[in-house]
């Protein structure tokens, strides 16, 4: 980590774990969850724009963009960051982009399929993250059985109304404030979730969700955090389908976030996408499966990108 005092800057290279190149435009325009608040993605997918929580009760508005090739530019807003505030900016933005992930194993299982030939020379294949995991939970259930707008704009008031802000942030809109920790929606009443955020039936299920990460009765960031040896795949999702409001779609979006891409997200925009890709009118999910099986512990990331080329090609 190189840091220039003067401007806030701090880089990072772009490398994976395994020494593997990283796409920052790929990574941020990974999946639509990277347009929604406190997220400002840019519209050439070039440079993100958010809030991340650094402290108790302290933000910090932060822009990624490429300073160089292969180095990540994280500027900083406000005052100069102390130690600590550049150690926990550095800590989310490497969640964020999973740079902490080795996906050198499935760029090798992918060889020579020319299929997929745009993915490893180009560092394709990271799901941007949210700054925890729980964010990561709550944003997936947000777009559950309703329409991308509800999605929105139960999203906009979660961080207008119960994040925190940013030092110099806008003092109305979502805009300078982060994502809503647990504590601050488990206490936010439920006419909160009925007349602004209007939730629907989801309403109970972030109460209770968010309670239970609150009271420490589960730690979502250990279920993100834990490698497949320690946290089987098959436990992880079942964990996830136990949580409120969690249901196979859910958990395999959730899983994917967390950098577990063994399952197929399987949803009203994926299967039609696919079978049209395909030259048909509908395709048994047994199919799909077994098209992407080769793939393994990947065969979801596989099913994803090969559903996303266009955008990573042709935008």
């Amino acid at each position: 980590m190189v840091a220039n005092r003067a401007q806030a800057i701090l880089t990072l290279p772009l490398i994976g774990a395994g020494g593997e190149p990283v796409s920052l435009r790929g990574t941020l325009r990974s999946h639509g969850l990277a347009w929604l608040p406190p997220n400002d993605l840019a519209k050439d997918g070039r440079t993100l724009r958010t809030t991340i929580q650094t402290g108790d009760a302290t933000a910090r508005t932060i822009e990624l963009f490429e300073a160089a090739p292969g180095t990540l530019g994280i500027s900083i807003g406000g005052r100069a960051p102390a130690a600590n505030v550049s150690a926990a900016v550095v800590a989310s933005v490497r969640a964020m982009l999973a740079l902490d992930d080795d996906l050198s194993p499935f760029y090798r299982n992918l060889g020579a399929d020319a299929e997929f030939a745009f993915v490893h020379e180009a560092g394709i294949g990271r799901f941007l993250r949210s700054p925890t995991a729980f964010e990561d939970v709550i944003r997936t259930i947000c777009t559950t059985n309703c329409a991308w707008s509800a999605t929105e704009r139960m999203n906009a008031a979660f961080v207008e109304h119960l994040g925190i802000r940013a030092e110099r942030a806008p003092a109305a809109g979502w805009q300078g404030r982060t994502f809503p920790s647990p504590a601050a929606m488990a206490d936010a009443p439920e006419a909160f979730y009925r007349e602004i955020a209007r939730a629907g039936y989801r309403g109970a299920y972030f109460r209770t969700l968010a309670g239970m990460v609150a009271g420490g009765e589960i730690d979502l960031e250990s279920w993100r955090a834990a490698p497949r040896g320690e946290l089987p795949d098959a436990e992880l999702e079942k964990r996830l389908l136990a949580l409120p409001g969690v249901g196979p779609y859910a958990a395999a979006h959730t899983m994917m976030l967390f950098g577990r891409t063994s399952r197929l997200i399987l949803d009203s925009w994926t299967r039609p996408r696919y079978a049209k890709l395909r030259g048909k009118k509908k395709i048994a999910d047994r199919t799909i499966a077994r098209h992407f099986k080769p793939y393994g512990d990947h065969a979801g990331l596989a099913f994803w990108l090969y559903l996303w080329k266009e955008r990573h090609l042709c935008d």
